[in-house]
């Protein structure tokens, strides 16, 4: 749903504006703590888990790399695509870190893709520490960060060499209207792909091939 939200939009007029020049490396997490909770004087305690929940259940897509690491994969073949002279469509995974938790999926987990021309991105998802859903986007003239990247809370800021300023303001609408709303526009057009910048069928399973070699690759 991330990709219909005004933020993204803006994001990608920011890149193809040249505002923090040519694009480097990314970073991009998604991860919270499903795991504990804090008691009294901030001990944890580990929270019961459902077994039938499909979070937990691998039989069911459980795990944090398929649940919240398709959010910071999907937003890295984005932004790898506004990069100049590069094939997104190449890659590599490398670096890749797996922790299996006591029901047998994957509960902290962090990789790095590797394109063709040079750019990174090093993503991470986690249902055992508190990661947020922040993204920071390198460029040759500075960087781009957003503090919240997928849920819907929407302020960029442009660190420069020379300056640093925030764009907030966006449009305050929820982030799944705009999702049904991009969508719904599409069926009336008779299309069978949604609008730009939302996920299409041949980048889709290109996440989906990433997310693959990072869930399972030895």
């Amino acid at each position: 749903m991330y990709r219909h939200d005004s933020q993204i939009k803006k994001i990608i007029e920011l890149i193809k504006n040249n505002e923090i020049g040519n694009l480097l490396s990314m970073e991009s997490s998604f991860g919270t703590n499903i795991l504990t909770k804090k008691k009294f004087f901030f001990f944890e305690k580990e929270k019961k888990i459902d077994k039938n929940s499909r979070q937990f259940n691998n039989k069911l897509g459980g795990g944090c790399i398929l649940d919240l690491g398709c959010y910071p994969t999907s937003l890295s073949l984005l932004i790898s695509s506004l990069v100049e002279n590069i094939n997104y469509k190449n890659f590599k995974i490398t670096d890749i870190v797996r922790e299996i938790g006591p029901m047998g999926v994957d509960v902290n987990a962090e990789a790095k893709i590797l394109f063709d021309n040079g750019f990174t991105s090093k993503v991470k998802a986690s249902f055992k520490k508190d990661l947020g859903n922040s993204t920071i986007i390198k460029g040759e003239k500075g960087n781009m960060i957003i503090d919240n990247t997928f849920m819907g809370i929407r302020e960029i800021r442009i660190v420069l060499k020379n300056r640093t300023y925030e764009i907030k303001n966006l449009l305050d609408e929820n982030i799944f209207t705009q999702e049904i709303n991009s969508i719904s526009k599409s069926i009336i057009n008779g299309s069978n792909e949604i609008f730009y910048p939302g996920m299409q069928l041949e980048e889709t399973l290109l996440n989906m091939k990433i997310l693959d070699y990072w869930k399972h690759e030895k």
